[in-house]
This record gives C-alpha cells, structure tokens and sequence, in this order.
C-alpha cells in the first residue's frame, strides 16, 4: 500500500473544522488509527463513547503535538515522565500522570490521572497542530474489537458515522502504544507496546510490572480486548497441525494464524504465514486478524508466540483477544480443548 505522509489543505481543514464542531474524525497514526474528538468538548467526547460502544469509566488517550502542552493536562510531571518523554515522544508511548483539574472527567474515566501522548506519524502531527488542542483518541474500532491499522478497517467500522477519515496508509507498529504510568514517585508499566521494558528501565531504572490494586484504569488493560468475532484460542506448533485436522476433517473451516508454513495441505483450513519476527509480525497482527474474521471459518487458531519480551505487546493483545472469545466457543466442541491456552 502507498504511504501517504500528509493530508491535504482541504482533508486538513475539514478535518479541523469537524473536531472543532464536536463531530468525531479519524486519523492515522505509527501504532493504530485513532478515532478523534475534541478533548476539551463533552457533546464530542460521549458522541465518541457512544459510537464505539464504550464504557464511559473507560479511560482515553489525549493526543498532543509538543511536549510544551503537556502541563496543560498533567498538573505535576514528574522526572522520571520527563526523561520518558525525551527519550520517546514523539513515538509510540503513553504518560500516565496527575490530571490537570480541567479535563473532562469523560476522558479520565472519573480517575485523578490523565493520559497522554505525542504521536510520530507526520499526518497526526498534522492534524493536531492545526487543531491547537487535545485530541481524545481511542483506537477507531468496536469497542473490544480487533484495533484499525489502516483507513479502510476504520470505514468497514463506522461507514459514514465518522465525518472525516484521513487516510495516512499502514501504520508503521501496528499495535497500540506503551503505557507508562508515573504516580507517587514510582514508574509502572501499564501496556506493552514496541518499546520494550528493557528500553524504559534504561532510561527511568527500576519499572513495577506487577498487578497492584492502586494501579490507575488505562486504555486496553481489560482481560478480554482486542478480539475478532470468531472466537479465537492460541495453541503449541506442534499441536496446530492435528487441531487443523480435526476441525477441517468434519467439514468445518478453521483458520490458522502461524510463524510458518503448513508441514501439509489441509482441507478446510486457510492458513496464514506471518513469519518468526516480532516487528513484522505485529505490525500485520490486526490485518491478518480481519482478515481470517471475514473468511467465514468456525475459529481461528493462533500459534502460541515466544516468550521473549520482543513477543510481549504481541503475546498480551493475544492473551486478551483468546479471553473475549471463551464464552464464544462452544464448551462441546472438544477438537480444540487440547493444547488450547486461552
């Protein structure tokens, strides 16, 4: 697909002008395409909520396009948030930190923390400096669903519910950002993304990792996220061969997202390659993921990925899209009870 690096005067200006009159845009950026509203405009903010379907305890993402703004929505930056964002911003990570005392309790989920960041992609940056202000930006999908990495997935969403999509191509990463939360003089890791805790334990020392009851809510930290609608479970190398098998042996289509190829042909099974590196593999993770929903198979099975901690953004949006789809896979159908980590 074409990269396309910047909009156009008149993309741009429409695209202003629908935040600025509370109606919602879509915009691209390196992670996943986000769905728009202005940050500082209630009517926008629930009109976003309502249209994604998503809890309004749910907390969302303010987009910024320079770190000079940020004390305009965090009332205290601490030094470590500093030397995170010099290290990161603009790029693919997320601040936790203390609400400034006037933002939209609608984009803090009604907590005393805010997040924020500033993104990478020139059509983004774009777009937020013409705006001058906050974008609130969930991923511009379902809520729970499988997140948009390029403009078409966002039109196959909403159709003509979203006013302006600006179409900036693929989005470089592919998955959503890294969340960091800096609260009371300790940094926490909220969400994996591309930046790896090794990286932020470079800058910043030591990183809690552990669940703590007073962690703050943050954007994709529910259990079960980021799901297709076939229901989905992960399995072993050796074992997807035989669950392949088993399906398809009784007529029923059943599709396999890999790190390699078939070791034989299988009937009834559509079979995806997405090859053994982490990049390459998350940054196609969603579109391979729309596209075994569309082709109309019973399940679709995931090939266990490594352990290692370049796998780990891509193992944790796994581990929760498997969650969404327990209650969706029928509990008599044993010819995927084996092996199957959900």
């Amino acid at each position: 697909m074409v990269k396309v690096l910047r909009a156009t005067h008149l993309e741009l200006n429409a695209a202003v002008q629908a935040l600025r009159d509370g109606e919602l845009v879509a915009f691209p950026t390196e992670t996943v395409y986000g769905l728009g509203a202005h940050a500082g405009h209630p009517a926008a903010l629930r009109r976003m909520f309502e249209l994604k379907g998503r809890p309004t305890s749910h907390p969302v993402i303010v987009h910024l396009d320079s770190v000079r703004f940020l004390t305009r929505w965090a009332r205290d930056v601490p030094p470590a948030a500093e030397r995170l964002a010099e290290a990161f911003w603009p790029g693919p990570l997320t601040l936790v930190l203390p609400r400034a005392y006037n933002v939209q309790t609608l984009v803090t989920g009604g907590q005393e923390t805010v997040a924020v960041r500033i993104p990478a992609h020139p059509m983004a940056q774009q777009l937020l400096t013409a705006f001058g202000g906050g974008i609130a930006a969930p991923s511009a999908n379902r809520y729970g669903r499988v997140s948009p990495t390029r403009a078409e997935h966002v039109r196959e969403e909403f159709g003509d519910a979203v006013r302006v999509i600006l179409d900036g191509g693929d989005c470089k990463l592919g998955l959503e950002s890294t969340i960091v939360a800096c609260l009371e003089g300790t940094v926490r890791l909220l969400r994996p993304g591309s930046i790896s805790l090794s990286q932020l334990k470079h800058v910043v020392g030591d990183v809690l990792t552990q669940a703590s009851a007073d962690a703050p809510r943050a954007p994709g930290d529910r259990s079960a996220h980021y799901a297709p609608a076939t229901p989905l479970a992960t399995a072993p190398s050796e074992e997807i061969e035989q669950l392949a098998d088993d399906v398809s042996g009784r007529g029923r289509r059943i599709a396999v997202l890999a790190q390699r190829p078939p070791m034989r042909t299988h009937q009834f099974v559509t079979w995806i390659n997405a090859g053994a590196r982490p990049e390459a593999y998350g940054h196609a993770l969603y579109a391979h993921l729309r596209s075994l929903d569309r082709s109309g198979c019973v399940r679709i099975l995931v090939q266990t990925v490594p352990g290692d901690e370049r796998w780990d953004a891509v193992r944790d949006r796994l581990t929760r899209a498997a969650a969404a789809s327990v209650e969706e896979i029928d509990a008599s159908d044993d010819s995927l009870a084996v092996g199957v980590l959900p």
